[in-house]
């Protein structure tokens, strides 16, 4: 009978865990601040939600174990080809990346569109730092370069407003969004650089460029353009699908229509 009462336990448990699989999220919104898009302050209301938001992945959200560290945060590789002018040809390749910063983001404003339910969210990253190795083949400002090594990026106050696409599916009795796309826009106000063996092995030549890039960082900026949002979007599209898959949109729009009431039809779950 012992045998059998712990039989049926171990059935049940397994039963229990492959039930819960993809339902598994939050049900109880201590940390988040809970809006009405209905209410004439919604956006003042949302932005704070959304800063608490991020002031908790800097902590770690219990339950979402698929974040295993938001600040630092590491990418594995990242692959640009860009040339939009004479002065821009680039193949750059970025490997055991680590970026860091994302910790003391500062949001200024949440936007959230009625008729789809996209996003447009404005925030400052007071310090955002990236190392990692690089691969990299072409020309910045007419200078021609090709060299693999380490990299080293330093911006400050990078301002970065992220427009986001999302599509509404219904899950465990909630509203949840599904991320689809995530486009960023960035300014900041200095950057400083250092590219190691960028001439294999000319440590002339590349002090000499270094030294050019940090006085034209401005110029540099423009040219790595691609470079650092393709990075920043990796980051944040990543985040955000496994973050808006744990936690119900409910909890930041109260009045969030579900699928049916949007679409008028019901979506199926993202796989």
């Amino acid at each position: 009978m012992r045998k059998l009462l712990m039989n049926l336990l171990v059935l049940l448990a397994l039963a229990t865990s492959l039930v819960r699989g993809d339902e598994d999220f939050l049900r109880e919104p201590h940390y988040i601040k809970e809006c009405k898009i209905a209410d004439k302050d919604f956006v003042n209301c949302s932005t704070q939600s959304i800063q608490q938001l991020f002031d908790k992945l800097n902590d770690g959200i219990p339950g979402l174990t698929s974040i295993k560290s938001f600040d630092p945060f590491h990418l594995n590789r990242i692959r640009i080809s860009q040339g939009n002018s004479n002065a821009i040809n680039l193949k750059v390749e970025l490997a055991n990346v680590k970026i860091i910063g994302f910790g003391h983001t500062k949001v200024l404003e949440s936007l959230v569109f009625k008729k789809d339910y996209s996003w447009k969210t404005t925030f400052v990253l007071p310090v955002m730092k990236l190392h990692g190795n690089y691969s990299l083949f072409g020309r910045i400002l007419l200078i021609p370069l090709n060299g693999r090594g380490q990299v080293f990026l330093d911006a400050d106050n990078m301002t970065i407003t992220m427009h986001t696409k999302t599509r509404l599916y219904s899950k465990g009795g909630f509203t949840f969004y599904n991320v689809t796309n995530c486009r960023v826009d960035f300014k900041m106000d200095g950057l400083r650089s250092y590219f190691s063996n960028l001439f294999n092995g000319n440590k002339q030549l590349e002090d000499s460029t270094n030294k050019f890039f940090n006085d034209n960082w401005r110029m540099l900026a423009d040219a790595l353009y691609t470079v650092i949002t393709q990075t920043v979007e990796d980051i944040l599209l990543d985040v955000l699908k496994k973050i808006f898959h744990f936690i119900p949109a409910n909890f930041f729009v109260n009045d969030i229509p579900t699928p049916e009431q949007l679409y008028g039809k019901v979506k199926p779950k993202p796989k």
